[in-house]
């Protein structure tokens, strides 16, 4: 007869020790990667480890006092939380405060600066067409005063390095040079790389912004009045100007050019705003060697609101066919057109590294604040009460553990040593990921986490009960250890998956519905949930299958837990042969 196939379970059984080499594995990966990051302990919450806290208080825009209100407050919250917390876990904690102020607390070893940046930035994205531009406090730069039309009536300087643009040799060199900030880079766009000359060398050509949709002349000869006497290298006027303009109304504007020069620029109203862009991403760009940059995708209507803006453009001469990305008042890039472009996506690139291409990234995806917010003050926040109740939590976790292992020793016996060091390994990873998860979504250690910690002690330990039970069972009904073993996996294993789904599911929906701390204690549970998974399937099963072949619980020692007597099992079950019918002779 022909041996049997071994299945893929046989297979299994036969070899537990892959099973265990995995999960050691892991754990060492784990381990090495948390000392070679440098964070070997998990990063605490604000109450447990103090941190800084942030009043930021709105500021009303002339004529839209109305603005501060409930409604647009709470917009504020719900975006600088997302902006902050990043997938919810860091424990950044962001409450109104009265009517007008807005409270950020944020955990000890967070970048209080970055976070600043973060909250306080409104990050209101606008592309504007450029009317005229120069170096601010030197000499114009190409800055006539542009008829209806668009077309500037100057006559280009002719300076060595001017690149004429692509869609007219003949026509104007460009003056303006893209920022050191970045520089929006599509098919068909590119960013003008030569310094600024005037048209005349005289500083005193002023542009008409009439062009871009000045109300009448006398708005317009105010605005030409602003542009010449406004200076970009002093920092308080860079802070105001623009303030109270409305979108769809022309304004001034400043930023840097290639050569670290602040240029100053009238901006046509705004074609394309921050709501027109669909989402953002930081990536790093390596093969035109750019470096870091952002990568802008338009919603369908903001895809053709810049193929319109970018058409129109690319039939003006220089620097009316050039179009300005201005970021919360600053102009960041200032890229000419040579054609329309119509793919829907736009990138800017320049001095960007990979942290200010992420916040950049981050604060465009999560939108612009419906308020401008000042920060009216800074300070840092002690943890002494929460150090004592941490203190209290961890003794209360040890005295649960120990209360845990006296049982498991009681009433498992030699059995418990599968138990513990099946805790001791569920702890280490729990261990080892919240200090990797720190700085990799920035979770924070709060108090209701360690509550989580705790609670999955009993989830963990209920596990290794139901399979335990499971295997007495069997030896109970007169079977050996080595086929108990195998023969309880699959019940106790359908039991302990049906647990387990229920107690992730409670986790989630905990941490989907609420907010805040209590989204620490969500998480916990929902990993340690997870990892009871794990630990069970990949090392308490496999050292129990390991331990069956050793003579002191295969054989049932009264200290194993396993004593098929102490357990009331029945007899073995044996096979009987039955009695063969007496042959009959026949008589010849």
């Amino acid at each position: 007869m022909a041996t049997p196939k071994k299945g893929r379970s046989a297979s299994a059984q036969s070899k537990p020790g892959r099973s265990l080499a995995l999960i050691l594995i892991a754990i060492v990966a784990l381990t090495g990667g948390m000392f070679a990051s440098g964070h070997t302990k998990p990063r605490l919450g604000i109450d447990l480890a103090g941190g800084t806290s942030i009043t930021l208080r709105a500021v009303p825009e002339a004529g839209n006092e109305s603005a501060i209100n409930k409604t647009n407050m709470d917009t504020a919250v719900s975006i600088m939380e997302r902006r902050v917390n990043g997938l919810g876990v860091s424990e950044a904690e962001v409450q109104t405060q009265g009517r007008d102020n807005i409270v950020v607390n944020i955990p000890k070893g967070t970048n209080s600066e970055q976070a600043r940046k973060q909250v306080g930035t409104t990050a209101k994205l606008y592309f504007r067409p450029v009317i005229a531009t120069e170096v601010s406090g030197g000499k114009g730069a190409a800055s006539p005063s542009p008829s209806p039309t668009g077309s500037p009536s100057g006559k280009p300087s002719g300076a060595a390095g001017d690149k004429p643009a692509a869609t007219d040799k003949n026509s104007a060199s460009p003056s303006a040079t893209p920022t050191t900030q970045g520089r929006a880079v599509t098919d068909g766009l590119k960013a003008d790389a030569t310094p600024s000359a005037s048209a005349s060398d005289k500083p005193g050509a002023s542009p008409s912004p009439s062009a871009s949709g000045g109300s009448g002349d006398a708005d317009a000869n105010a605005l030409q009045a602003k542009y010449a006497k406004l200076d970009c290298t002093d920092t308080k006027t860079r802070s105001t100007v623009g303030d109270g303009v409305k979108a769809s109304e022309p304004t001034l504007a400043c930023g840097k050019n290639a050569q670290g020069q602040w240029q100053k620029y009238i901006l046509g109203p705004a074609a394309v705003d921050g709501t027109d862009v669909d989402k953002a991403q930081a990536v790093l760009n390596t093969q035109t060697g750019a470096g870091w940059t952002v990568t802008m995708d338009f919603t369908d209507g903001g895809a053709k609101k810049f193929a319109d803006i970018t058409g129109k453009l690319a039939q003006n001469q220089s620097p009316q066919n050039q179009f300005a990305i201005v970021l919360d008042g600053d102009v960041v890039s200032d890229p000419y057109v040579r054609q329309a472009l119509t793919g829907g996506n736009a990138e800017i690139s320049g001095n960007f590294n990979q942290q200010s291409a992420q916040d950049l990234s981050n604060m465009l995806s999560y939108g612009a604040l419906p308020l401008t917010f000042k920060v009216d003050s800074m300070t840092t926040v002690t943890a002494a009460l929460g150090g004592d109740q941490l203190q209290a939590g961890l003794i209360a976790g040890a005295i649960g553990l120990a209360l845990v292992v006296i049982y498991l020793l009681a009433y498992y016996r030699g059995l418990s040593f599968v138990a513990i060091l099946s805790l001791l390994v569920s702890a280490a990873l729990t261990y080892t990921l919240m200090a990797l998860l720190g700085p990799a979504i920035g979770f924070a250690l709060n108090l209701p986490a360690v509550c989580g910690a705790i609670v999955a002690i009993g989830i963990t330990a209920d596990s290794f009960i139901v399979y335990f039970e499971r295997v007495r069972d069997e030896i109970r009904e007169g079977r050996t250890l080595r086929p108990a073993v195998e023969r309880a996996w699959p019940r106790a294993r359908r039991t302990i998956l049906v647990s387990d789904f229920v107690s992730f599911l409670a986790a989630a929906v905990l941490f989907i519905v609420t907010v805040g701390k209590v989204r620490g204690f969500a998480f916990t549970l929902g990993l340690t949930t997870l990892l009871d998974v794990v630990v069970v399937f990949l090392f308490t099963k496999p050292l129990l299958t390991l331990l069956a072949r050793r003579p002191f619980f295969a054989n049932g020692h009264k200290w194993s837990g396993l004593d098929p007597k102490s357990l009331g099992a029945q007899p073995p079950l044996r096979r009987t042969r039955r009695p063969s019918a007496p042959v009959e002779t026949k008589e010849a």
